[in-house]
């Protein structure tokens, strides 16, 4: 099966609700106690919102992952860098390198714009994505932190 990974424009960006739904499903899992969004709203604040890019993996016309990513000033450097905020690959797909795929696609994406770098946080209990990025990325010298505006919407 040919994978094609490509952006998905705003106007297209309605086809992710399902996928942005068994994401929020997993993620609930993940955090527990937290209320992720239903698949169609957060498919709606993706379309209007400029500077969020999403980055599809499709089999035919069927999206099979999405990567969103923001393209940001990066002070220290005077540059610019990427900050990959979720990668989602449908659990029928995993382990057939299709994240690594994504992930190399914005690393391309970073190259051509001239990012210094590219980031991300995972959740500590995504062990299968962390294995991952273990293997293909440095641990970065920081920490994450958060502060909870909305602890219904977040934990």
């Amino acid at each position: 099966m040919t994978i094609a990974i490509a952006p998905l424009p705003p106007e297209q960006r309605h086809r992710l609700a399902p996928l942005l739904e068994l994401y929020a499903t997993e993620m609930r899992e993940t955090l527990a106690g937290s209320q992720p969004a239903p698949g169609a709203q957060a498919a709606a604040l993706l379309a209007k919102d400029p500077r969020t890019e999403v980055l599809t993996a499709c089999a035919g016309d069927d999206i099979i992952a999405f990567a969103i990513f923001f393209d940001l000033p990066e002070a220290v450097f005077a540059r610019r860098c990427g900050a990959l905020d979720d990668l989602f690959v449908r659990p029928d797909h995993r382990g057939r390198g299709i994240a690594r795929r994504m992930i190399d696609a914005l690393v391309g994406i970073g190259r051509a714009r001239h990012w210094s770098h590219l980031r991300w946080i995972v959740p500590e209990g995504d062990r299968g994505a962390i294995a991952l990025y273990e293997r293909i990325a440095e641990r970065a010298d920081w920490r994450s932190y958060v502060i909870r505006l909305d602890p219904a919407a977040s934990l």
